[in-house]
């Protein structure tokens, strides 16, 4: 950490990137928070700095990149819901692309160091074989994959005439909750698999659907690479490590390496809640494929990163302990 810098997360209120401000805190980096609070919750950041505001706000980010000497930002900031991404996809291009090009400008002027770029597996749209790795072709199918690829070509293209230098990560899917149960997966009227099937083991939904029981899978039922949380987020303070060291701009993905399908998630949910979940099967919804599985080798080589937390059951425990934490202090 150079000394007097400051790590800008934007979206930092959210998921996945209050997770990452919990790490970097508990480390000593110097962090402030942009988040707009549309999805992300205040309680999140607990006493690190929170800006409320957008990514796409010129004046706002100017200040604050001066006010806070930054040197570092972490993009999570964007909108992530997929089919709402087909439905309404100016959104999309206007908040995830439009927002990100106006912060990498002022990030540029600053003389921002280093960014650390949140992507998504749903770039490569529906590899063959259901394996994608770094070199795979990318070919989204939504606007939300485009709208984050967009912003990698940027990014690729600004750090290539300039002194700055980026790592993009790739997630595939994340779930679980913080280990020690301070924050979690607290997204209203969420859509991914792990935090619907806990919903509906503590009550707050009635049943879960299960989109597509005749894949050419084992089971029949969609195949994904899970994520813990806290593992990605560790991946995010690797690259920066790695930034910070001289390494070169890089895109790596994050996952596991294997995958688990529908019908395997829901067994553990139901193991470890100790009840049997109301399911409804669904037709396949359109652009979903039978699998899809990181090559992760990248991450490990390259950023050194080990995950901790590779194991479904305690994606699923904590979870779980998560959406009971809410039902006694709802956020």
């Amino acid at each position: 950490m150079t000394q007097g810098s400051t790590v800008l997360v934007t979206g930092g209120a959210g998921y996945i990137g209050s997770h990452t401000v919990l790490q970097l805190v508990a480390r000593g980096e110097r962090v402030v928070v942009l988040d707009d609070l549309s999805t992300g919750f205040r309680q999140a950041v607990g006493a690190v700095p929170l800006i409320v505001g957008n990514v796409g706000d010129r004046a706002l980010i100017d200040a604050l990149l001066s006010d806070h000497k930054v040197d570092t930002i972490i993009h999570f900031a964007a909108h992530t819901i997929v089919p709402e991404s087909v439905s309404n996809p100016l959104k999309y291009y206007g908040n995830n692309t439009c927002a990100t090009r106006s912060l990498l400008a002022a990030a540029s002027q600053a003389g921002v160091k280093h960014v650390v770029f949140s992507s998504t597996a749903a770039v490569y749209g529906m590899p063959a074989a259901g394996l994608a790795s770094e070199e795979s072709p990318t070919a989204p199918i939504n606007a939300y994959g485009t709208s984050k690829l967009m912003s990698e070509w940027m990014l690729r293209d600004l750090c290539a005439v300039t002194p700055m230098r980026h790592v993009a990560l790739r997630y595939f899917n994340v779930a679980g909750s913080d280990t020690q149960g301070r924050i979690g997966q607290s997204t209203r009227a969420a859509t991914l698999l792990v935090k619907v099937a806990c919903e509906v083991a503590v009550g707050k939904r009635p049943f879960l659907s299960v989109f597509g029981t005749d894949y050419p899978t084992p089971d029949g039922t969609g195949v994904r690479d899970y994520i813990h949380v806290e593992d990605l987020a560790r991946a995010h303070l690797n690259a920066l490590d790695y930034l910070r060291a001289g390494g070169k701009s890089l895109t790596a993905n994050c996952g596991y390496g294997h995958g688990y399908s529908v019908r395997e998630v829901l067994s553990s949910v139901e193991k470890i809640a100790g009840l049997k979940l109301s399911v409804r099967e669904e037709p396949r919804r359109a652009g979903d494929p039978p699998a899809l599985i990181a090559k992760a080798d990248k991450v490990r080589e390259v950023l050194g990163w080990h995950p901790q937390l590779d194991d479904i059951d305690t994606i699923v425990r904590t979870s779980l302990e998560w959406e009971r934490h809410l039902q006694r202090e709802p956020w």
